[in-house]
């Protein structure tokens, strides 16, 4: 066991930056239930700028495995580099079978996770998971805070990142832009392609009616996403283009936080 002064939480998390957001209603649950948690989230790279941002949040531990790779000898070392922490309390959040072996070689006690697959061996407070009652991923992440059976959350607590002042004013700097400014942030792309996204001919519409408003438009994305957004602002009315911003394939992760924080609102197809 853990000293008494706290209560260690190891998160296995996920690999989706959208998922890792909506995973810290979770983070905000176990830390309303336990006074002294101290939640450890080990995650891929490219998600600590997340966890950076994310108060509850008290280490990040680096997976820096391939998305899908398997990785049995690795995922072992890594568990049982952890045995000496001694962690209380793991929740497995990515359903697969070599999420949940990394909490089970570190030999936490108590390991908490949906069904998934065929993970009955390595977890020992296994859930199954009825899609009906839980159909949004956020309620799946917060009912592994409750007991099984338990009602579905009425009221997920919201993810919230932190951003502070002196860096975000940093980023607009880098990127000439203004905080004072009234922008409207769209994220066009999808990690799955077009037809997971809106057409780029509505979008166009919609961003000539923002800037006939007076909004700046700032356009988020990675840099599989500029052609997308090329594709938008050339249906864009020539005279208001200055006003529109391709940021696509320019920030890091924690430069977006920071832009799409000093935005309005944000306009996007996908988390």
């Amino acid at each position: 066991m853990s000293s008494a002064s706290t209560y260690n939480i190891l998160i296995i998390g996920p690999s989706w930056i959208g998922d890792m957001i909506m995973a810290q209603s979770l983070f905000k649950v176990l830390c309303e239930q336990h006074d002294n948690a101290e939640i450890s989230v080990m995650a891929p790279p490219f998600t600590q700028p997340l966890l950076a941002r994310m108060p509850q949040v008290s280490e990040s531990l680096t997976l820096d495995l391939a998305h899908g790779e398997l990785s049995l000898r690795k995922r072992k070392r890594l568990g049982k580099a952890l045995v000496s922490r001694h962690f209380d309390h793991a929740y497995v959040l990515p359903n697969s079978f070599k999420s949940a072996l990394i909490p089970f070689h570190a030999a936490i006690g108590r390991r908490t996770g949906w069904a998934g697959e065929f993970r009955w061996p390595l977890l020992n407070d296994i859930r199954r998971l009825d899609k009906d009652k839980y159909p949004l991923m956020v309620q799946r992440f917060v009912a592994l805070a409750h007991p099984p059976e338990s009602a579905p959350p009425d009221d997920c607590p919201k993810p919230e990142l932190t951003v502070e002042g002196l860096q975000q004013a940093e980023t607009l700097v880098a990127f000439g832009l203004e905080h004072d400014s009234r922008a409207i942030g769209i994220c066009p792309g999808a990690e799955f392609g077009p037809a997971k996204q809106w057409p780029a001919e509505h979008y166009a519409e919609l961003v000539n009616d923002l800037l006939a408003k007076g909004w700046q438009v700032w356009f988020f994305g990675s840099p599989k996403d500029e052609l997308m957004v090329e594709s938008i602002l050339a249906d864009v009315e020539p005279s208001m283009l200055a006003r529109c911003e391709n940021l696509a394939g320019r920030t890091s992760l924690s430069q977006a936080i920071d832009l799409l924080a000093a935005t309005e609102a944000v306009i996007s197809n996908d988390s």
